[in-house]
């Protein structure tokens, strides 16, 4: 995938985050493996499980790289819980995080720019004929690919400098996009300096 389609992503990617008892976020869990100059992390939910120093969840919520985070706290019953074993072997329930994290991203969406139904239905009709031509027609499909790429930046680059030409704000267009600024920011930049 494209670096900046994966920066665009990146700027809402969701996971189960955690609070400790004290209600703090907690950094990254370091794991030692020994001498040497790296040290694994993780900010995985199961890593805080309290085992070997580690800090120990009291409590799941849905997060997001963006920085929103759930309202709703779902309490990790450590009575029930085995203390010595790995917490993701346990049967926890992340359907609260989860569908909290995936109504962040429904309201990302809505405050998005909505593509007209006939571009939607154009771009679904190609995807579907450029599916075929990969299997029936590979040498084609390629070909096709390379005059998109010179549509897509010859057009991105209009419609980049378009948007500088009416002095749009950088959160305006983060919001119809559906990203993060520093997301927008790269984007539009690989537009204007190819």
């Amino acid at each position: 995938m494209d670096r900046v389609l994966k920066a665009m992503r990146a700027a809402h990617e969701g996971m189960v985050g955690v609070l400790l008892a004290d209600g703090t976020e907690p950094g990254p869990v370091y794991f030692d493996i020994g001498s040497g100059p790296n040290m694994p992390s993780s900010r995985e939910w199961h890593a805080y499980d309290g085992r070997r120093g580690r800090p120990r969840a009291a409590v799941l919520r849905g997060t997001c790289s963006c920085g929103w985070r759930g309202a709703a706290e779902y309490p990790l019953d450590w009575t029930i819980l085995p203390g010595d074993q790995p917490l993701w072997e346990a049967d926890v329930d992340l359907s609260g995080p989860i569908a909290d994290y995936e109504a962040h991203l429904s309201v990302i969406r809505d405050g998005s720019v909505p593509l007209p139904a006939e571009l939607t239905e154009l771009l679904a009709e190609l995807v579907r004929r450029l599916d075929v031509l990969v299997v029936e027609e590979p040498l084609v499909a390629l070909k096709a690919l390379a005059d998109l790429r010179y549509v897509i930046a010859r057009t991105g680059q209009d419609a980049a400098y378009e948007i500088s030409d009416r002095d749009l704000p950088l959160n305006v267009v983060a919001t119809a996009l559906g990203t993060g600024e520093a997301a927008v920011r790269t984007y539009l930049n690989d537009y204007l300096r190819p």
